[in-house]
């Protein structure tokens, strides 16, 4: 069978969004209440609105799934993987000539560029200068200097 591509990965929900409740095992690191596990498409729709000379982190993602049905947080370890999903599903279709998410505007927490994204930190930080944004190195890692002041209001 031949492997899925980046775009089927991102179309296929497996059945979510869920939301359920924060087990033991998770409540030390992510409290009590629940979590929703998102479906990939809802974190590529916010990654879409996020208009040009702005940016989000993934717990900006993350909060806004919680928001949206009704859950105390979002899950971390999926949004982030559908973060990259969505990312190189982009790519995959720029290749085919098709308008994508602007991925490249969703950053990791404190501001930090995903250097597992398409073109690795130098395509983003290429991109995101592109639109006016200073990335400053701070040890072995790339952030968006006063990302805070570019937060898109989605």
């Amino acid at each position: 069978m031949p492997r899925k591509s980046w775009s089927e990965k991102l179309k296929d929900s497996k059945g979510l969004p869920v939301v359920e409740e924060i087990t033991d095992k998770r409540s030390k690191r992510w409290g009590t209440g629940t979590v929703v596990i998102p479906a990939p498409m809802e974190v590529n729709e916010i990654m879409s609105r996020v208009p040009k000379g702005k940016v989000i982190t993934i717990n900006e993602i993350r909060s806004a799934l919680a928001k949206k049905h009704g859950a105390t947080i979002g899950c971390p370890i999926t949004t982030g993987i559908f973060a990259w999903i969505a990312a190189n599903a982009a790519e995959e279709e720029k290749t085919k000539g098709k308008k994508t998410i602007p991925y490249w505007r969703t950053l990791k927490v404190g501001g930090v560029i995903n250097e597992k994204y398409p073109g690795g930190v130098e395509g983003q930080k290429r991109l995101l200068e592109r639109e006016g944004h200073t990335v400053v190195q701070k040890g072995k890692k790339y952030v968006v200097a006063d990302y805070e002041r570019s937060l898109a209001k989605l």
